[in-house]
């Protein structure tokens, strides 16, 4: 078929402009996308995914450097030299290969004299090392190694405080993250290390575990996710809502089942996207990274929803993330596209010895990660699933799920202090310590803290359904308080005895709470929740009486301050 006339003259007015001497201009590639970037290639992917890593890393190590001396130090609520001693009586006394495999931690190498020391030590190295990477956007497998070796330490001593699913995930991303790096290299764009595809599909099978195991557990567990109820009650009785949570929470029934069949959604459905190809891959990533941003606007869950979008950008191509990097010249960008250039006119990088080593690397970890997945997939298919587990003591392949079952109401544990010398006389005051973040007090505003976590007021809100027998470290925390030791203050937002002779009993109190309604009498006085006394928590305690059940724990009796 004959072209138009019109476009023969166009072309030859064109070509007379550029001159007898001047090259061809390349037709533009249609696949290409707006960013001119090729689709199949994941070096910008990289730089973008340790970034992502980095910044979740950074924030765990700043929550370790400011509250693990507290909870896990020298004088902490569970010392952790006591738990490692306890690990090394139970082998005998020995530091040998079975203590090691049951808590592996580089605690096991240091001076133990000073354990604040050491924990501040891990926490600041950590937090260079990921403020690095997250400045720098280049890492190697080294750096990588160096903050999972340095969180699994902490994780492995944190005892209650380091229980929670999103520690397993972090160290379990980490790990993948270490193989998405050239060995020595310290380069955004290395040459001569591709991102491993072997390792990219490390990241979405993590990903399609994570939402398929939140899916499963909740449709095995509590009736009203098949009765499309639970967001009914979610925002209000979650471990620490957020100002958003108030106002979601008053929203209409049919949204909160909307919600609801939502989330079935997009945690038994979309995962398998994951699996269908490049365009339905891409639409998952879209469809979590929107998920977990719309739960992080709704709640305070640390940095779980935050490390969640990690390997969702597992699903995004260069030609996809483009858009985030600047199109000049010797940029990024760039330099990607002319790499791609290259590899579609056939050069090839000269192979080299470090290549071939990493690739039998990442196919080790291929290997490795099919076999750590056998009990997971067998876990996923069992009626009996459980939900964040580890099924080895590194963490590198484990079980997820999160709100398998809903409380349907929200009780609180309040501590109170008083001066008074008879704790049971009808005219003695009390006072109210008040957390960092969990409620408390009526008219404080919920808080927004994500993804910064305060480890504290999250087992407070577990404590609050379980009893004082079964947390042995709220009595610890009851005698220091007595004693007003400053560590354990600093975990708290008010101290009413501050500046005060210490309390001479202290005991805790059982509080139902529920969102106060707009409108209604209590919002009308400025509250944020309505409180009703259910009883005492456990009896008011003096320092004294504490003392044989501190010896047998092999705390130190506080000294009043």
């Amino acid at each position: 078929m004959a072209a138009p006339e019109g476009s023969l003259r166009k072309r030859k007015v064109v070509d007379a402009d550029r001159g007898p001497g001047s090259l061809p201009v390349p037709e533009p590639d249609a696949a290409a996308g707006h960013t001119g970037l090729r689709t199949g290639t994941f070096w910008l992917t990289r730089i973008v995914l340790l970034k992502a890593l980095a910044l979740v890393y950074f924030v765990a190590f700043l929550v370790a450097f400011h509250q693990n001396k507290q909870l896990i130090g020298e004088r902490g609520l569970l010392p952790c030299k006591a738990y490692l001693k306890s690990i090394q009586q139970y082998f005998h006394g020995r530091i040998g290969w079975d203590a090691w495999s049951y808590a592996p931690t580089i605690l096991w190498l240091l001076d133990w004299s000073d354990m604040n020391f050491n924990l501040d030590l891990i926490a600041i190295l950590g937090l260079g090392i990921s403020s690095f990477i997250l400045i720098s956007g280049c890492a190697n497998m080294i750096l990588m190694a160096m903050l999972w070796v340095l969180y699994l330490s902490l994780v492995n001593v944190g005892q209650v405080w380091y229980s929670f699913g999103w520690e397993s995930q972090l160290l379990e991303t980490g790990f993948l993250g270490i193989f998405l790096c050239p060995l020595w290299t310290l380069s955004r764009l290395p040459k001569y290390t591709p991102t491993s595809l072997i390792v990219l599909w490390g990241f979405r099978w993590l990903i399609f575990r994570i939402m398929l195991g939140a899916g499963l557990i909740k449709i095995r567990g509590d009736q009203c996710w098949w009765d499309l109820t639970c967001m009914d009650y979610h925002y209000e009785t979650q471990p620490v809502p957020n100002p958003l949570a108030y106002f979601l929470h008053q929203s209409p029934w049919w949204f909160h089942r909307f919600e609801t069949l939502s989330n079935h959604i997009l945690e038994l459905l979309v995962p398998f996207f994951v699996f269908l190809g490049r365009r339905l891959c891409l639409l998952h990533g879209v469809l979590q990274i929107f998920f977990q941003v719309v739960l992080i606007l709704s709640g305070n869950l640390s940095f779980l929803n935050w490390l969640t979008i990690v390997p969702s950008l597992s699903c995004f191509d260069d030609a996809t993330l483009g858009f985030l990097f600047p199109s000049g010249p010797g940029g990024l960008k760039d330099r990607v596209l002319r790499m791609q250039k290259e590899e579609a006119g056939g050069a090839k990088p000269e192979p080299r010895y470090g290549c071939l080593v990493r690739r039998v690397a990442n196919i080790s970890l291929g290997i490795l990660l099919a076999w750590l997945s056998v009990p997971v997939v067998i876990n996923l298919l069992s009626s009996r699933q459980v939900m964040n587990t580890s099924f080895n003591p590194l963490r590198i392949v484990n079980t997820y799920g999160a709100f398998g079952s809903i409380t349907k109401e929200r009780t609180e544990v309040i501590l109170q202090g008083t001066a008074s010398a008879n704790a049971s006389a009808p005219d003695t005051v009390w006072e109210d310590y008040e957390f960092k973040c969990k409620p408390g007090n009526p008219w404080r505003r919920p808080c927004l803290i994500s993804p910064y976590h305060y480890r504290l007021d999250w087992l407070m809100w577990f404590a609050a359904f379980q009893t004082y027998e079964q947390n042995e470290w709220i009595l610890h925390l009851a005698g220091k308080l007595l004693a007003n030791n400053a560590e354990a203050v600093s975990l708290l937002a008010l101290n009413p005895f501050e500046g005060r002779e210490p309390p001479r009993w202290v005991r805790g109190e059982h509080w139902r709470y529920k969102f106060s309604r707009p409108g209604g009498k209590h919002a009308s006085e400025g509250k944020w929740w309505a409180r009703k006394r259910i009883g005492p928590y456990f009896p008011p305690l003096r320092l004294e009486d504490l003392k044989d059940y501190f010896q047998a724990r092999g705390w130190p009796l506080e000294e009043p301050m």
